[in-house]
């Protein structure tokens, strides 16, 4: 029987993509000059969280220096420092800075995955290692049946998630439009998608995506039935 601890142990066990294999363990193996004293997690990142979640959040993929370093998707990185500071001050999250697996930081009513599960170079996963991942991120979805709103950080994930929906036949009441804080409900069922820019380094420093932005789409999440 399916559950999210075997899908778990499938994907941290996955060799599927040889240009991310390869990229990831270098990075594991080099390392980076301020975490040379750590031991790089260097294999496929799972999701994780509450597994009763009303709410799924997916990204795009594990950076080099964070989640393919902490083994925990957004976990030692600033896109994480963003994002999980955002998801404390709306209660989804018992802390507001996560710096490492082990640091007893936990998701209320929120789970956390990505589109693609291995550190990408450049941040750039090709399209045959999205397909590959795809998968998996079905079967998290079926393996949360609480799952109300479903929560896009950056197009990638949005497209993701739209392929997730016509491959269990869920429709649309509108056409979905990728664009901060838009939001489009099922026609069949309980759930909704929302965008939302990522909040990489570089979104964040620009001030494409301010706290603000992101607080008003988790308070909107909040809210909602």
């Amino acid at each position: 029987m399916d559950s999210l601890e075997s899908l778990t142990e499938e994907i941290v066990a996955c060799r599927r993509c040889p240009r991310l294999v390869e990229w990831r363990e270098k990075v594991a193996r080099e390392k980076r000059r301020a975490y040379r004293d750590w031991d790089y997690w260097g294999r496929p990142v799972p999701g994780f969280g509450d597994p009763a979640a009303r709410l799924l959040i997916v990204g795009l993929a594990p950076a080099a220096h964070g989640g393919n370093r902490t083994g925990r998707v957004f976990t030692g990185d600033r896109s994480g420092d963003f994002l999980f500071g955002c998801l404390y001050r709306q209660g989804f999250c018992s802390q507001p800075v996560s710096e490492r697996r082990e640091d007893g930081l936990t998701l209320r009513d929120c789970y956390i995955a990505a589109t693609v599960r291995c550190a990408p170079p450049d941040n750039k996963p090709a399209r045959n290692e999205e397909a590959n991942c795809f998968p998996y991120l079905v079967r998290e979805f079926l393996l949360l049946p609480e799952v109300r709103v479903l929560l896009a950080l950056g197009k990638i994930a949005f497209d993701a998630l739209l392929s997730l929906a016509r491959s269990e036949g869920i429709e649309w009441q509108d056409k979905p439009v990728f664009a901060h804080g838009a939001a489009c409900r099922a026609a069949c069922r309980p759930l909704t998608l929302y965008a939302s820019y990522h909040p990489s380094q570089q979104n964040t420093q620009t001030g494409r995506l301010t706290e603000a932005m992101f607080l008003d789409v988790l308070e909107r999440i909040g809210n909602a039935e």
